[in-house]
């Protein structure tokens, strides 16, 4: 009874800031609508909170490039795309081909599409095909590779840029670590340790939705 009384306390404090942030847009709450109707798993859009926190994030940075792995329906895309600098480029990348019209009709649609380039592919594939310095990147991608794409990154985030990774609460299973024996799990324990042991950023890994942890190279 008790666990009930916290999720329902919990979820009235989520709605409670929700209810108190700017709301999504019009072509946002499109999307959101679209996801569930259309796609498998359409929990895995980072919604409002989140949206809200990654626009403000971006807009605070103005960044010139953008890197996002794990697409999923572009949400995350679009809500990191509102702070662009008037010549930046946002490079995402989704491995699920079967996403892309779906990624693309709502890119196209945004007054930012000019400057969103979508990758289809493997992100460790594309990655190092990408001759930029980023200000600001965001993971979302398999969970398993988490480790892998940092490495993939750091090096190509400029000092003072930003990396955001999502999920690194894992539905709270990183609290079971002795006893958490699926890969996916076990590649969100290992980022967040290698995060933490990394004297190449400073890190805050925050508890909303499902954890975000954000670094930022020093």
């Amino acid at each position: 009874m008790l666990g009930l009384l916290k999720l329902k306390e919990f979820m009235n404090t989520e709605e409670y800031c929700a209810a108190h942030s700017t709301a999504e847009d019009e072509l946002l709450q499109e999307l959101v609508r679209y996801t569930h109707l259309h796609v498998m798993h359409p929990r895995m859009l980072s919604g409002h909170l989140q949206g809200r926190l990654l626009s403000m994030v971006s807009q605070m940075l103005s960044p010139r490039r953008i890197l996002e792995i794990g697409a999923f329906t572009g949400y995350a895309t679009l809500c990191l795309a509102q702070g662009l600098a008037p010549d930046g480029i946002l490079h995402t990348i989704e491995r699920n081909d079967e996403l892309e019209d779906i990624c693309r009709k709502f890119i196209q649609r945004s007054r930012h599409a000019q400057q969103i380039q979508l990758h289809i592919g493997d992100a460790l594939e594309v990655i190092p095909t990408l001759d930029e310095t980023f200000d600001l990147v965001f993971i979302d991608g398999d969970k398993r590779e988490y480790t892998d794409y940092f490495y993939a990154v750091i090096d190509k985030v400029r000092a003072g840029g930003f990396i955001i990774a999502d999920n690194v609460l894992w539905d709270g299973k990183v609290l079971e670590k002795p006893t958490a024996n699926d890969a996916q799990t076990q590649g969100i324990i290992k980022f967040n340790e290698t995060v933490q042991r990394d004297v190449r950023v400073e890190n805050l890994l925050l508890s909303l939705r499902d954890g975000l942890m954000i670094c930022r190279k020093v």
